[in-house]
């Protein structure tokens, strides 16, 4: 099991939070709720294995699509 231990920025309010990060299940999307504001954190997960990274996208998920 590869586990990470991350600080992120809220989008939302900014606080910084500490977040694990689990690598061994391949690429997730999921959401996590921001401990001081409660909004949710859109949390997506890339594990590219030919460059042995792992890429971790956060977003708000209030786009408005039209």
């Amino acid at each position: 099991m590869r586990v990470m231990n991350k600080v992120i920025a809220c989008p939302h309010c900014g606080h910084h939070q500490h977040i694990s990060i689990d690598a061994s299940c391949g690429d997730q999307d999921y959401y996590d709720d921001c401990r001081i504001c409660c909004n949710p954190i859109h949390l997506r997960l890339h594990i590219d294995e030919s460059r042995r990274t792992v890429e971790l996208y956060i977003d708000s998920d209030d786009e408005q699509i039209y």
